[in-house]
């Protein structure tokens, strides 16, 4: 199994993906959120050249944040300064176009837009689309096109690996993706492994030339994890100050169903989403000025996947954390095996900030990677 860490994307993330790096991480996951952390492109830049052998990817660039052609130059351009070391992740987007009140992409949309990134990084012509028009474009100044090889590096193959949780985007995966990347600690994979494998099968999608064997992809998985230190418990305060914050965001998308501009991305529970409407007004209408109703949802993403804002701790249950990747080094490797024998190949840890990514990747280094 590769083990990767998700990096909330602050520009000098790269002092801590040196350190993953050198414990024996395999990846560095960065997340692509406009609103909430630096650029993605420019966070990778400085990684791509403090390190040396660390795989780097996003997890997950929003389409809709760039045109096809930018995200395809951006990746292209990474992979000038880390050859063969870059992945781009794509999704239709959860907190890049949530905090901006918008729903998640279609799967039609999704599908063009991977398509045009694909190709372009193929070193092929691409119809791209504006409105009415349509023109043909191309990474010019590669050298499969041109002989130019300082801008971009599109001969060290970039693979495209496709964000997915449902039936539709599983389809999509074995269609157009290199690999699949998915969130939870493993409740959809064994469902999901086999629509995403007879929908390559049946587009002809091998993935061997990206980590997987045949119709079977690379699986990443996009999770939490906490190591638990001698007398710690799931719910005390160091622990929950490193994994809470990445745990309500599902509570925040239970909220977006039920009551707010954005997508509703399956997670139902009427209850807890009702109870979080009236922490969330509550906790709007305490500021100066108090947020206007048609900005609660900022309020609402105010912290996601960064910190618990104050009472937020309230929606952290045991439960909840039980879910994450958390306890001690023995429970955290008997469940990697778990997640190892039903196909998962890549567990992305997520980490809110640079203590807490110090953290895991020192305790996560000496209680699982060397003893695995």
């Amino acid at each position: 199994m590769d083990y990767g860490i998700g990096i909330p994307s602050y520009i000098d993330a790269w002092r801590e993906v040196k350190a993953a790096e050198e414990a024996g991480f395999t990846h560095a996951w960065f997340y692509d959120s406009q609103l909430i952390y630096s650029d993605v492109w420019a966070t990778m830049a400085l990684a791509a050249h403090h390190t040396s052998k660390i795989q780097l990817g996003t997890l997950v660039a929003i389409p809709s944040n760039r045109i096809a052609p930018v995200t395809a130059a951006a990746a292209a351009s990474i992979n000038k300064i880390a050859p063969g070391r870059v992945i781009l992740g794509l999704g239709t987007g959860y907190t890049g176009r949530n905090t901006m009140g918008l729903p998640a992409l279609t799967m039609k949309e999704f599908a063009e837009y991977t398509a045009q990134v694909k190709g372009l990084l193929a070193g092929e012509d691409v119809l791209f689309r504006e409105g009415e028009r349509e023109r043909w474009i191309r990474l010019m100044h590669s050298k499969a096109n041109s002989g130019r090889d300082e801008f971009f590096n599109i001969e060290d193959p970039i693979p495209v690996m496709l964000a997915a949780n449902g039936p539709r985007g599983q389809k999509l995966v074995g269609e157009l993706g290199d690999g699949w990347i998915t969130t939870g600690r493993s409740a959809g994979v064994p469902k999901g492994l086999p629509r995403v494998s007879a929908s390559a099968e049946a587009a002809g999608n091998s993935f061997d030339h990206a980590g997987g064997q045949g119709t079977k992809p690379y699986v990443t998985v996009l999770t939490s994890s906490c190591v638990l230190r001698e007398g710690e418990t799931l719910l005390s305060e160091r622990v929950i100050r490193n994994v809470g914050p990445t745990l309500v965001p599902g509570v925040h998308a239970m909220w977006e169903g039920a009551y707010g501009p954005g997508a509703n991305l399956g997670m139902e529970d009427a209850d807890l989403a009702g109870e979080f409407d009236q922490y969330i007004r509550q906790y709007g209408d305490q500021k100066s000025p108090p947020t206007p109703d048609d900005r609660r949802y900022l309020d609402a993403h105010e912290g996601h996947y960064v910190y618990l804002k104050q009472g937020e701790e309230q929606f952290v249950s045991p439960e909840l954390m039980a879910r994450s990747l958390t306890g001690t080094g023995d429970d955290i490797n008997r469940r990697l095996d778990e997640m190892e024998a039903i196909g998962i190949d890549n567990v992305a840890l997520s980490a809110v900030d640079r203590w807490a990514a110090q953290e895991l990747i020192a305790d996560f280094s000496e209680e699982v990677i060397k003893r695995r």
